[in-house]
């Protein structure tokens, strides 16, 4: 293995080979920071480097590994590096939430999520950029620099998990902590070619905050094998007490589905979502071409869509109250983000589109008892460039990305598990992507799939000589 290969090995195999004594904690944590101080400036994936703390955390452990005869006794990624998206505390780091009037607060604890991630033995090398809030899909927060796509410098990496994306996508870490309010996790993951997993509503905490926006977000994982993911989502899963709704662990592991083939499915497809357009020829392929593949595999498919268009009022009124929830004063905010403060009406107002949206997604959620699973686009248009809408009013911005990311919202409202897939790369070097939605809490099942799909794309090639740096 070389020193190209290694920055792009995958999280379980780095964590083999630390139990292995042949590579320590240290080395691999100087590795990745090493990565991010020669190339990061040109991407922006993360807001806050923790060099110290991480060198420390790394001497530690490789202190540790030396000193003991079994390394079977070790925690899963014992050694691992990762990093933790700007809207998660990590105490002692950077908390900003993508605002610039923020950039100096600093978080005094781990939200569950976090805890659970020190607990599996990873080393937290910093905290990564997001969009202001979260609240875009594509990570350009006024006072950072933009996050770029590592595939294509002159195109985003998605948001508002973006610099998770990158930081992977870049081989600044193997693995990343990302989360997912409408997309969040999914559409990163699908502009920088990426796996990355939207869990059901319940699997991970969001503790040490209660029922945040209506259970629509949560957190998930950013990998770049289907493995990898499904590793962290068991990291990141499970109840914390005081949580409001909560699933129970699974009874065999998630990362036993990428061994496991699933039984024949009945699945069903669709290449746009009413009332939007069809997406894009390129993105239409990619669904087409997985459609074939699952079929060449013995599942049973049908082009056949929930209808999803009542869901965009509510939706949308749940991501204006969620601007003013945050508490942050109006004139720290972006233009955009004052836009959807000043639309979200009253309290009345947002429990009626909760209510709104409940009574949707049951409606949603029938669909799979007919299916066990979905294929959809991840958005309608391959990823737009960094500016692309800067010029634009607040409002036709908001026209823009809810009739870009149309087939994402559905998972968020009714609370069913999404799995990204890069499937392929377009003309301008950007990779294309699919998505499943599973039936509620059908982790298990996406993953079983998703390592299927996986194994029929071996061209698709991850290493840095693909790369824009």
């Amino acid at each position: 293995m070389t020193c190209v290969d290694l920055p792009f090995t995958s999280a379980l195999e780095l964590a083999q080979l630390i139990r292995d004594r042949q590579i320590s904690p240290l080395e691999l944590t100087q590795l990745y920071l090493d990565r991010i101080q020669q190339y990061d400036p040109k991407i922006g994936s993360f807001v806050a480097i923790a060099t110290d703390r991480a060198l420390d955390e790394a001497k530690r452990k490789t202190e540790q590994l030396a000193s003991i005869s079994d390394s079977d006794t070790l925690t899963p990624f014992f050694g691992v590096p990762t990093a933790i998206k700007d809207l998660n505390a990590v105490e002692g780091m950077p908390l900003s939430y993508g605002i610039a009037a923020l950039k100096d607060n600093i978080a005094n604890y781990d939200d569950g999520v976090v805890s659970r991630i020190k607990g599996a033995g990873f080393i937290i090398l910093g905290k990564t950029a997001t969009s202001q809030l979260g609240s875009f899909p594509y990570t350009e927060p006024p006072g950072f620099p933009p996050t770029r796509n590592p595939w294509n410098l002159d195109y985003t990496a998605g948001g508002s998990s973006g610099g998770a994306a990158a930081s992977v996508a870049a081989g600044f870490c193997p693995i990343a902590q990302g989360s997912d309010g409408g997309g969040s996790i999914r559409i990163p993951a699908a502009c920088c070619g990426l796996v990355g997993i939207k869990p059901a509503r319940g699997r991970v905490s969001n503790a040490p905050v209660g029922d945040y926006q209506s259970g629509i977000a949560t957190n998930g994982p950013l990998a770049r094998t289907v493995a990898d993911a499904a590793a962290f989502l068991a990291v990141m899963s499970g109840y914390i007490t005081g949580d409001p709704y909560w699933l129970p662990n699974p009874e065999i592991p998630f990362l036993a589905a990428t061994h496991q083939p699933p039984r024949p499915l009945k699945i069903a497809f669709a290449t746009e979502i009413a009332p939007f357009r069809e997406a894009e020829d390129v993105i239409k392929e990619a669904v087409l071409q997985t459609v074939q593949q699952l079929e060449g595999m013995g599942h049973f498919l049908e082009s056949k869509c929930p209808d999803v268009g009542e869901l965009i009022a509510p939706f949308t009124r749940i991501w204006q109250a969620g601007v003013v929830a945050a508490g942050v004063p109006m004139e720290a905010l972006s233009p955009v983000n004052q836009w959807l403060g000043e639309q979200a009406g009253t309290a009345g107002d947002y429990l009626q589109a909760v209510r709104q949206m409940q009574i949707i997604s049951r409606r949603i959620v029938a669909f799979f008892e007919e299916f066990d699973l979905l294929v959809l686009p991840v958005y309608l248009k391959q990823p737009i460039s960094v500016g692309e809408w800067s010029n634009l009013s607040p409002e036709a911005i908001v026209e823009n990305i809810i009739n870009w990311i149309a087939p994402c919202p559905l998972a968020n409202a009714t609370g069913l598990p999404g799995i990204t897939l890069p499937m392929a790369i377009d003309q301008k070097g950007l990779p294309v992507a699919v998505q499943l939605i599973g039936k509620p809490a059908g982790e298990f099942t996406l993953i079983q799939v998703a390592a299927q799909l996986e194994l029929s794309r071996s061209n698709f090639c991850f290493l840095a000589k693909s790369l824009a740096i």
